[in-house]
């Protein structure tokens, strides 16, 4: 049942070298510089997004992801999420407004995966880059490399899927789209969504907590992904698979990796959700094909 949580709003992905992470994600993603802040942090977007900015890069001495943020609808949505959270036990952290740059109040709390993530209802409107609000063109020239349309999702790893599963759907609003069960019946992968789409958010059970897998963006078109493994390949860029597709969401992707090791996808199509769908199911001992679906075999 939702709850006022609209959609994935920002991501910050820790790196080792800002020159080279911002010249992948601008030239290579194709992402606009927005600001920068006095700790040194970079803040970018992708051109149909609204808010000012859904990345932000920090240095730092690992790669990783500080947290991730959702968006709420308004201020009450989000005094109401943190009375829930604090009601189910989880302890919450206030993040003042102004200390991401053009950002309100966040409510930053931690699941026991060992991730991160914040909740918030005020950023600073933009429009989308380089098109108009009033008769706008069918998209604005300038744009670079693979010309990323949104951030559209993350997937973690850690433990606990169960007690993860439960704020996320439970406190927070958010559907199960896909899992996969291991034989005994246990969730070991989770898909969940707060919108149309196949997943806002994922996770996969490994032992080790608070482990990032990628950043996904999205594009439009197959032909974008072929593309932009073309542009993998004339910038060297190293490349983790594909471009193939999914069996779970059944997305045509492509992974590769930052500079600092950091892993990105950029991925097009993908199943829908609406409310009144169940689950859909895959088995763990069909694992590789759930993820790689034409390979059938996990990297």
């Amino acid at each position: 049942m939702k709850k006022g949580v609209m959609r994935p709003g920002h991501v910050q992905i820790r790196v080792l070298d800002m020159g080279e992470a911002v010249k992948h994600y601008t030239e290579l993603l194709g992402m606009i510089e927005t600001d920068r802040d006095d700790q040194g942090r970079v803040y970018l977007k992708a051109w149909t997004e609204v808010d000012k900015f859904s990345l932000v890069l920090r240095e730092a001495d690992e790669p990783g992801c500080d947290f991730m943020g959702f968006k709420v609808v308004d201020e009450d949505t989000l005094v109401n999420l943190e009375k829930d959270l604090v009601a189910y036990g989880v302890e919450v952290e206030q993040v003042p407004a102004e200390e991401l740059k053009d950002c309100g109040r966040r409510v930053r709390f931690t699941v026991p995966s060992g991730h991160a993530f914040e909740l918030y209802a005020d950023k600073k409107y933009t429009g989308k880059w380089g098109v108009s609000s009033v008769n706008p063109e069918a998209w604005p020239r300038g744009l670079q490399g693979m010309k990323a349309v949104r951030f559209d999702h993350c997937l973690f790893y850690g433990p606990e899927l169960a007690a993860v599963y439960d704020i996320f759907v439970n406190v927070l609003g958010f559907d199960l789209a896909e899992q996969v069960l291991d034989p005994e019946g246990t969730r070991i992968a989770q898909f969940l969504t707060v919108s149309m789409k196949e997943h806002d958010i994922a996770f996969i059970h490994h032992e080790e907590k608070a482990k990032f897998h990628h950043a996904s963006f999205f594009l439009e078109t197959w032909e974008d992904v072929l593309r932009a493994a073309d542009l993998i390949s004339m910038t060297d860029t190293s490349i983790d698979i594909g471009p193939t597709r999914h069996g779970l969401t059944h997305g045509k992707t492509i992974y590769f990796f930052d500079p600092s090791g950091n892993r990105n996808e950029v991925f097009c199509g993908g199943d829908y959700f609406y409310p009144d769908h169940k689950p859909v199911t895959w088995q763990a001992e069909q694992l590789g094909k759930a993820i790689f679906y034409h390979d059938r075999i996990l990297n």
